[in-house]
């Protein structure tokens, strides 16, 4: 008995280790062997535009399992020759795969057999043509298929920074893909089936079907038609002045929705780079809300809000620059060498003077110039959705010394994003209500629930209606007479502010070669319905300022959007063509441009240089009065001198039929950018000013003209 006893204790003990401490075990390894689950993956949803057009969206593809305990030794070689043809595979890592084994379990180390793996995926997104193909093969029992889902961006030229990509299994990586994942994921389902010894479905068997629950489609504020005309300015943009980078942003400042946004050099999200993950995360940077900068000239249009709406100022204040100022025993020049000498309010901002914004901000003094800093919402991030969003510097008010309050006024010492300036450069505008920006509209289900909106959201305001009119006003004056004359649209009345600023180097000391140029603008001044900020990292060219190297191109958006738009014209102007004057001397470009109502801006140096490029491009149509930037063959456009250039031919566009797309792919698939007129782009290619078979470098802009032929009626 006593025996007996301890022989059932025994057995009690073996049967506790096994239905408790080790019971999970057992059950997991039966279910392994009784049973086969299939991951249902949910459909990802879509991403589109305002006007429903698809930027992300998923198709059907197969995932491909092995089930190496239902194949046969002698069929192995067979089975992995078909899939590794078929699928492009290795045959050595299929037939790997199919005879690998599960690693013993430490929590039972009495097992020592190692058996095959009941299944093991081999290889995801397959198309269907390729498992037609397979299954004529006669595989059997050991090959399944699952289905699987690809991400496709339609319009991947456009949008990389914005909407981002997805890794191989359908999860967001960056982008809105990444931001907005757990809405566009959906839920996965499954379906369990009882299967027998070879992995086969038993007969009369449970299965269990949990269904998956589709992804949300995000739809977003952006148009496509506006952000081509973003993208391409910023390409050209950089190709022009040889930068390191541009970013760009096209927003309503009466609603804060963001219609445009993007940077370059930029990717395409259907094939990202995905080998060089360093290149890829710089070229995933949407430069707009991830890079902080001095905004420079442009954060002066927040100084002269505050000193207008505080009282230190009104328009009828007068102010003396000499050419510096000193403040405390320190001198800050301003940027005109000799200064602006006697000037009004609004001569001091179409000057873009420093003394005189200097002035403002220290009339305010730190403490109301920084409640209004706040107040306009820089230090902290806008929320505006997108991606990366940083929220800039600004310094404590405790260690601002005179200096630096008078460094503040005209945008230095102080560091934000461009979202954050067009932020606050909105409410300088729109009657003074700061609006919290937005990239997404909404986010609906499959079956129309909406289960996210965003709308028109008025933080404060900051500013009067009044003050904000006379701001209008004000910056009207910069693009007339001021600094901003290249961001004149033909028809259009238009306000902005040009911003040029130092960068720092690797020691933190400023560089006198890295500079930032940037132009913000909106249009019509009495009614805005646009504003535009193009910022110009790093610009290799002759002479940087923001009026000459980022004002054309903000035009360029501006004028584009207008037209796209439908917005009336609000005021007659005197336009002017710009001249072809590529391939002449500089002295002979500056009396062909003088003749035609126009003013030629260049290197005295480079006067007998032959013209290489020019700004706005030959043909385009701009505000009598305008400049025009001549970039000469006395100046290298490649950052080393010994840098070598790539030279490719120029095709033939002109009289090939071509329509703007196919003129412009065909340029760029030989490394050229295609510059044309964004209000005469209809119809076909009739001109190009650089001839089929020239030699050009790489990079370089290339003016096309189009022209909508005629029907004969005969």
């Amino acid at each position: 008995m006593l025996i007996a006893g301890v022989a059932f204790l025994l057995i009690i003990a073996k049967l506790f280790e096994a239905s408790v401490i080790k019971g999970k075990y057992w059950t997991d390894l039966a279910m392994r062997q009784w049973t086969r689950v299939m991951s249902l993956k949910a459909e990802r949803g879509r991403i589109l535009d305002r006007n429903g057009t698809t930027l992300a969206s998923s198709y059907t593809t197969y995932q491909i399992c092995l089930n190496p305990q239902s194949i046969q030794e002698s069929d192995r070689e067979r089975i992995a020759s078909i899939l590794s043809m078929y699928l492009n595979m290795d045959y050595n890592t299929v037939m790997a795969k199919m005879t690998k084994t599960r690693p013993k379990d430490p929590k039972n180390p009495d097992n020592h057999e190692r058996v095959l793996y009941s299944q093991i995926k081999l290889k995801d997104q397959v198309d269907k043509e390729v498992i037609s193909k397979l299954n004529s093969m006669q595989l059997g029992s050991g090959v399944s298929y699952y289905s699987d889902v690809k991400r496709d961006y339609p319009e991947s030229g456009y949008y990389a920074q914005l909407i981002g990509f997805t890794n191989i299994d359908g999860d967001g990586q960056t982008g809105v893909e990444l931001t907005y994942n757990k809405y566009l994921a959906g839920e996965d389902g499954y379906q369990k089936t009882d299967t027998d010894r070879d992995n086969n479905p038993v007969p009369g068997g449970e299965e269990e079907y949990v269904e998956s629950i589709p992804g949300g489609d995000v739809i977003l504020t952006v148009d496509t038609g506006y952000q081509g005309i973003l993208e391409n300015a910023l390409s050209e943009a950089c190709a022009i002045n040889n930068a390191k980078s541009v970013s760009g942003i096209l927003m309503v400042p009466t609603t804060g929705e963001i219609l445009a946004i993007g940077a370059y050099p930029s990717f395409d999200s259907s094939n990202p780079p995905r080998s060089d993950a360093k290149t890829l995360l710089e070229l995933s940077k949407n430069r707009i809300v991830t890079d902080t900068y001095e905004p420079g000239s442009t954060f002066k249009v927040v100084t002269l809000a505050s000193a207008l709406e505080s009282g230190a100022i009104d328009t009828a204040t007068r102010f003396y620059c000499s050419g510096s100022m000193l403040v405390r025993g320190e001198k800050i020049k301003c940027w005109k060498s000799g200064g602006h000498k006697e000037e009004s309010l609004a001569d001091a901002v179409a000057n873009s003077c420093n003394p005189a914004f200097m002035t403002m901000a220290l009339q305010m003094g730190v403490d109301t110039f920084y409640d209004y800093i706040f107040q306009f919402g820089f230090d902290e991030p806008t929320g505006s959705g997108v991606m990366g969003e940083t929220s800039g510097k600004v310094t404590h008010k405790k260690y601002i010394r005179d200096a630096d309050l008078a460094r503040i006024g005209f945008g230095q010492s102080i560091s934000c994003t461009g979202m954050q300036l067009c932020m606050a450069f909105n409410a300088c505008i729109n009657g003074g209500e700061l609006l919290k920006p937005y990239v997404v509209s909404e986010i609906v289900d499959k079956s129309g629930n909406v289960l996210l909106k965003n709308e028109r959201t008025v933080v404060r305001r900051v500013i009067s209606p009044t003050t904000s009119a006379t701001i209008r006003s004000l910056l009207r004056g910069v693009v007339e007479r001021g600094s901003g004359r290249n961001a004149q649209v033909p028809g259009y009345s238009v306000g902005g502010k040009t911003g040029t600023s130092q960068k720092y180097d690797e020691n933190g000391q400023v560089s006198s070669s890295k500079l930032v140029a940037s132009f913000i603008g909106f249009a019509p001044v009495d009614d805005p319905q646009f504003v535009c900020l193009i910022i110009v990292d790093e610009p290799q060219v002759p002479q940087v300022y923001g009026s000459t190297v980022a004002a054309p191109f903000v035009q360029q958006v501006l004028a584009a959007a207008l037209s796209y738009a439908g917005i009336a014209p609000d005021v007659e102007n005197e336009i002017a063509t710009v001249p072809n004057v590529r391939g002449l001397t500089v002295s002979q470009a500056e009396k062909a441009l003088s003749q035609a109502g126009l003013t030629a801006i260049y290197l005295e140096s480079e006067k007998d240089s032959t013209v290489a490029n020019q700004s706005p491009a030959a043909n385009t149509l701009v505000v009598r009065g305008s400049t025009v930037l001549l970039y000469s063959t006395g100046y290298t456009f490649f950052s080393e001198l010994n840098e070598e250039v790539t030279m490719v031919k120029v095709p033939k566009i002109e009289g090939t039929l071509m329509d703007r797309i196919d003129a412009q792919d065909a340029l760029k698939k030989v490394g050229l950018i295609m510059d044309y007129d964004r209000q005469h782009c209809a119809g076909v290619a009739v001109y190009q000013d650089i001839k089929e078979g020239f030699e050009v470098p790489v990079g370089t802009v290339i003016h096309v003209q189009f022209e909508v032929q005629k029907k004969n009626r005969d």
